[in-house]
């Protein structure tokens, strides 16, 4: 669970997600966590991730929807998080037409 009460996240929707009112955009907090996986500067990761635990960010990876994460950010985390061995990372989501 991710608490959108949590200062550090208020801060960081402000930061990352500045089209949105923080109040709205924290009623889905993990769009924040994602948002700062896929661009956020070191020191903001460090903090999400300790505050989340890597488990919960493996699971916020594995279930990414299509264009939440940049092909960088998506093999950095992959091995990042254990997820991938050197060449051999699970391809980016992609949208379906139906």
């Amino acid at each position: 669970m991710i608490d959108g009460n949590n200062s550090l996240f208020k801060a960081l929707a402000a930061k990352y997600i500045w089209w949105v009112k923080p109040e709205d955009v924290l009623k889905r907090p993990e769009r924040v966590v994602i948002q700062v996986m896929n661009i956020g500067d070191f020191t903001d990761t460090v903090a999400v991730i300790e505050s989340i635990g890597e488990e919960r960010a493996r699971e916020l990876l594995t279930n990414a929807e299509a264009g939440q994460f940049s092909p960088r950010s998506w093999h950095y985390w992959h091995y990042r998080l254990g997820l991938a061995e050197v060449g051999n990372v699970a391809p980016l989501p992609k949208r379906r037409v139906i």
